[in-house]
């Protein structure tokens, strides 16, 4: 299970970077410290777009079972910089199977929290290896 969240993590992480953000503190990093938490609650990633923050969840179907799911999602939903009040990002990374529960469920939030979360639908990349066909040569 535990590689399992891993890995989620460094999708998750993967996300983060393609957007564009710069990871301030992640779960299962070996050069960034562990995130702290918000309220009471763990987070995996933190990140950071030129002053914008970001925080950052992986959800699994263990996750989604749980009866606080929901209160968890709208905390995090509506954090706030300390001394800025600038809104926080809430990134859910989710994999494929369970996108459509996460979405049905996030739908029952009210209009300001929804705005402020982004669901990523996380999954491992496929790499095709290139057959190489020894009648075409490209370089000689």
């Amino acid at each position: 299970m535990n590689d399992v969240k891993r890995k989620n993590v460094d999708l998750l992480v993967e996300n983060f970077w393609k957007r564009g953000y710069l990871t301030v503190s992640r779960k299962f990093g070996t050069y960034l410290p562990e995130p702290s938490k918000v309220g009471i609650f763990d987070v995996d990633v933190v990140a950071k777009l030129r002053k914008n923050y970001a925080i950052g969840i992986t959800l699994s179907s263990k996750d989604l079972e749980d009866p606080d799911l929901l209160k968890r999602i709208k905390f995090l939903a509506t954090r706030q910089t300390k001394y800025t009040n600038k809104r926080v990002q809430l990134f859910i990374g989710v994999p494929a199977e369970n996108y459509r529960t996460v979405k049905s469920l996030i739908s029952i939030l009210n209009e300001d929290e929804r705005k402020n979360i982004k669901i990523v639908m996380i999954s491992e990349r496929k790499f095709q290896t290139a057959r190489q066909d020894k009648s075409q040569v490209l370089f000689s």
